[in-house]
C-alpha cells in the first residue's frame, strides 16, 4: 500500500531529525520540523484508515472518529490503537488548528517516545492486509 509506504517515509524522516534532548527541540527549526513532520504523519495514517473503511466498504464515515471505530468493529486495529489514533488525530487538529496551544513537551515527546504508536498501527494494518487481501478487494465488510 502506497500510503503505508508514504507513512513508514515520514517516520524515518522524524527519526533522522529527532532531538536528543528538549533543548535541541527548542531550537525553531528543529521544534518546526517536528511538528510539520508529526502533522503528516499523522494525516497519512487517517488517509490509511479512509481507503481501509471504503475500501472494506464498511460505511460511511460521520466524522473522522467514526474512521477508527469501524476499523475497530471490522477487528483490523485493536481497542488500543483505536484509542490511540483518535489521539493522534487531535494532536494534528491542534497542531494544524490551534498552534497557539502547542505544548512543545508533548510535541517533544511525540517525535522522541511515541513513534511506535505509528508501528504499532501499521502493524495492524498490515496483519489485516496480508490476512485479507481478498476481501478488500472484494469489498466484503468484516475481517475474516
Amino acid at each position: 500500500m502506497a500510503k503505508v509506504d508514504e507513512l513508514e517515509g515520514y517516520q524515518r524522516e522524524l527519526l533522522q531529525i529527532a532531538p536528543a534532548s528538549f533543548d535541541e527541540y527548542q531550537k525553531i527549526e528543529k521544534k518546526r520540523a517536528c511538528e510539520r513532520l508529526l502533522q503528516i504523519s499523522i494525516e497519512t495514517f487517517i488517509d490509511i484508515c479512509h481507503l481501509l473503511v471504503k475500501g472494506l466498504r464498511l460505511g460511511l464515515p460521520a466524522e473522522e472518529d467514526d474512521l477508527f471505530e469501524k476499523l475497530a468493529g471490522a477487528g483490523i486495529i485493536g481497542q488500543s490503537t483505536k484509542d490511540e489514533t483518535k489521539r493522534m488525530k487531535g494532536s494534528r487538529n491542534i497542531l494544524v488548528q490551534r498552534y497557539g496551544d502547542i505544548d512543545d513537551r508533548i510535541v517533544y515527546e511525540m517525535a522522541t517516545e511515541r513513534l511506535g504508536d505509528f508501528e504499532a498501527f501499521k502493524k495492524e494494518v498490515l496483519e489485516a492486509l496480508s490476512e485479507g487481501d481478498a476481501q478488500i478487494g472484494g469489498g466484503e465488510s468484516e475481517k475474516r
